[in-house]
Order: C-alpha cells, then sequence, then structure tokens
C-alpha cells in the first residue's frame, strides 16, 4: 500500500473531515476555551435540564468514561451544577449555572459560524 492509496480510503478521509471540523470549531469558538463535544454537553443540558448522565451520555453520544471527564471540565468552570436528584440521593442531575446559559448565548454565533465553514 501507497501513501496516495490512503487518499480515497474511507476510513481515512472521514477522520481527516473529523479533524478538521474539530479544528474550524476550536478556531471559531477559541474565545469561548469550548470544544465541540462541550458545546454539544452544554446544548443538550439546556435543552434537559434535570437530565442524569446516563441519558446526557446517549443524547451526546459519548461513553460514561469520556462524559464524566467533559462534566467534571464543564462543572470546574461553574458552567454546569451536579446536584442530588430528590428521588434518589445516589443519582446527581445536570443544570446550566448562570454563566453556562452566558456563555453558550455567546458562542452560538461563532459555533454556527463554525458550520457554515464546516
Amino acid at each position: 500500500m501507497l501513501v496516495e492509496d490512503l487518499h480515497v480510503m474511507p476510513g481515512h478521509l472521514i477522520r481527516r473531515a473529523q479533524q478538521i471540523a474539530v479544528a474550524i470549531f476550536i478556531e471559531e469558538c477559541a474565545a469561548y476555551d469550548l470544544t465541540p463535544v462541550q458545546y454539544a454537553t452544554l446544548v443538550a443540558i439546556q435543552e434537559n435540564e434535570g437530565i442524569d448522565a446516563t441519558r446526557l451520555s446517549a443524547i451526546v453520544a459519548l461513553d460514561r468514561s469520556t462524559l464524566g471527564n467533559v462534566l467534571e471540565r464543564l462543572e470546574n468552570r461553574g458552567l454546569v451544577i451536579r446536584y442530588a436528584s430528590a428521588d434518589d440521593k445516589r443519582v446527581k442531575l445536570l443544570k446550566m449555572s448562570p454563566s453556562g446559559r452566558a456563555l453558550l448565548k455567546r458562542a452560538q454565533v461563532s459555533a454556527l459560524r463554525a458550520q457554515e465553514r464546516i
């Protein structure tokens, strides 16, 4: 196999497209210090306030371990609040903080511009 063969392989092309899409998003949203996965997580939490991490992982298509790391970063930045469920104290539910809502609102134009570029 030659290197130029990669340029016609769907797996390689999909991986490259994903790398380019992430780079464009990061460039457009640099002022907000958000990755595409963090942005999707914030959007999903805003739309589904009170969601638990298991359901959220299905919505944003991430495994629970990866999502746990994303949520930890967002919580440390004060963008997301985790709180115990009234029905089961072992279950942690998620909601946006006021600063998370404000950041998501400000970042929306940049995220949409990234999608247009992609």
